[in-house]
């Protein structure tokens, strides 16, 4: 009956399929099957919508969460959260739409916020929680998230980004249609606008996941399928410009108004899907101006986890850094790792520069560089929780269908400790998931470390392993970023930060200089701060 609901829905005749969802719906009631159960409620609440009942449609895609919401109680492993969230997205964003149509647009936000991030806030509560038995956080209310706002000092900009049914070459096709946005000013302010998505398949040829993708691409970012091993690319400046202001046309543009006028003031973006992969810093305006020369730029998964970062900072409390608590790591001697999976294992290129990279900063602090055969997995994970700044200059490696399996290349270890079987040179994301640390801040200068797999609940890689054992901030890139001008970042970054404890205006400060040496935003922009500004 479900799916005569679904026939009569896409021949436009919703009448019909709301009578067909709504005896389905009292079926799977009465057979108590609470999946069935949700999915039903979700189509009946957008057959509502599209007839033009708005008040029962929000009604029942409310009941549909809830319902869905309540599968989440059960005993599940992190990877099946995440699973059941990306099937449960549809029904948040058709509430924000149907919330937006009625112009509720702080129910919407609590609505955006509440479909993002939930298994990554659940882990991180369940970490700082000393009651393993206490229920996971409730997602934050509209007054709960201004004082975020307030408490972070910064202007929280959340996007959501917006699907509908098209009809094309005669039939119906699921399509991005817009982009919400709302801006949430430290002051308690928040402003919701929108931008139109559909021009862009319209009439441009392509997508927001598309562009994102070609816009890296053109200013030579590399591709998904680099693994450490070399790939040849080769950056199209003009058509790099064209690309970065398309996107802050339709992501910076509609707001550009309401971000604070001071350079020096935070602005936190809470990215979804594919906006997670954007170099913010390097979106261009009409005048060519870039974004970080405007403002001091952060990231988070979601609105929420920028409080648990919080409770992270306070938790760790204030020591000074010093040469004993710090560890650095460059230039491993690289393990043999297959350059995509069923291959067989190359050995990683040797990168010399983070070698360089990693003593200069060392010097800076009074501490000494694990380098080649020192800096095995064993020693370095043996260090880890003893760190207050943890720095690994190495190749990131990124895999992107099973997001726990990203990692960073270490020596491998000759004799596997108890704890780590495998010491295999790959200190893989779930295996960052099981340390505790005590760390203030972790810069992964490698390659691809911002990626991972794109799901509903944010970047699964290795951000989100580090922040959930523990880390407040974690400064990492987006593509893999050239030795040279690396190294010159992150000596820069670190001599701004021993001036000054706030690691955005640190970053920002090193972007500036940087860029005036390497103009390219391949070469300054790959990197983004996720969490804790100071």
């Amino acid at each position: 009956m479900g799916s005569l609901g679904t026939a009569y829905f896409y021949q436009g005749d919703k009448p019909k399929s709301i009578d067909y969802y709504k005896q389905s719906l009292a079926i799977a009631k009465d057979t108590k099957h609470r999946d069935t159960e949700g999915n039903f409620l979700t189509n009946l609440g957008v057959a509502l919508y599209k007839s033009g009942n708005l008040a029962a449609a929000e009604k029942t895609l409310y009941e549909g969460l809830a319902v869905r919401e309540s599968l989440r109680n059960q005993k599940l492993t992190d990877s099946n959260k995440v699973s059941l969230f990306d099937t449960q997205t549809n029904t948040y964003h058709n509430l924000q739409r149907v919330l937006i149509a009625q112009n509720k647009t702080d129910a919407a936000l609590e609505i955006s916020e509440r479909g993002r991030g939930r298994a990554f806030v659940e882990l991180l509560a369940s970490r700082l929680s000393t009651n393993p038995q206490k229920q996971s956080p409730t997602p934050p209310n509209i007054t709960e998230i201004k004082q975020i706002a307030k408490q972070q000092n910064s202007t929280l900009i959340q996007y959501s980004i917006i699907y509908d049914e098209f009809k094309l070459g005669g039939r119906e096709q699921t399509k991005e249609s817009e982009l919400y946005i709302w801006v949430i000013k430290p002051t308690g302010e928040v402003t919701f606008r929108k931008a139109d998505l559909k021009p862009l398949w319209q009439k441009e040829n392509t997508t927001l996941r598309q562009l994102v993708t070609t816009s890296r691409q053109s200013i030579g970012a590399r591709g998904a399928n680099f693994r450490g091993i070399d790939v040849s690319f080769n950056p199209d400046a003009p058509k790099a410009a064209n690309k970065l202001k398309r996107l802050h046309e339709l992501l910076i543009d509609p707001i550009a108004d309401l971000l604070p006028k001071n350079p020096s003031a935070r602005v936190t973006f809470i990215p979804q899907e594919s906006l997670f992969l954007v170099p913010f810093p390097a979106l261009q305006d009409k005048s060519g101006k870039y974004l970080i020369e405007k403002h001091t730029i952060l990231t988070s998964p979601s609105i929420q986890v920028l409080e648990l970062t919080r409770k992270q900072k306070q938790r760790i409390g204030k020591q000074s850094i010093q040469g004993s608590n710090i560890l650095i790591v460059g230039n491993p001697t690289m393990p043999k790792i297959p350059p995509k999976i069923g291959e067989k294992p190359q050995q990683l290129t040797p990168l010399p520069g983070a070698e360089r990279e990693a003593k200069a900063i060392a010097k800076l602090f009074g501490a000494k560089a694990l380098t080649g055969n020192q800096a095995t997995e064993t020693l370095v994970t043996q260090r880890l929780s003893q760190a207050r700044l943890i720095h690994l200059a190495s190749h990131g490696i990124f895999d992107d269908v099973q997001g726990l399996n990203s990692g960073i290349a270490l020596t491998p270890s000759s004799s596997p400790n108890k704890n780590n079987e495998k010491g295999d040179g790959l200190l893989t994301a779930g295996e960052i998931l099981d340390l505790e640390l005590n760390a203030e801040l972790v810069v992964l200068s490698a390659c691809d470390t911002g990626r991972g797999k794109i799901t509903g609940d944010g970047v699964i890689g290795l951000s989100r392993s580090w922040i959930s054992a523990g880390v407040p901030s974690v400064l990492v890139s987006l593509w893999s970023v050239p030795d040279a001008p690396t190294a010159e970042l992150m000596t820069e970054f670190y001599q701004n930060l021993q001036n000054n404890p706030d690691k955005a205006t640190a970053l920002r400060k090193a972007m500036l200089k940087i860029m005036k040496q390497h103009p390219n935003p391949r070469d300054w922009a790959a990197f983004t701060l996720i969490g804790e500004a100071e």
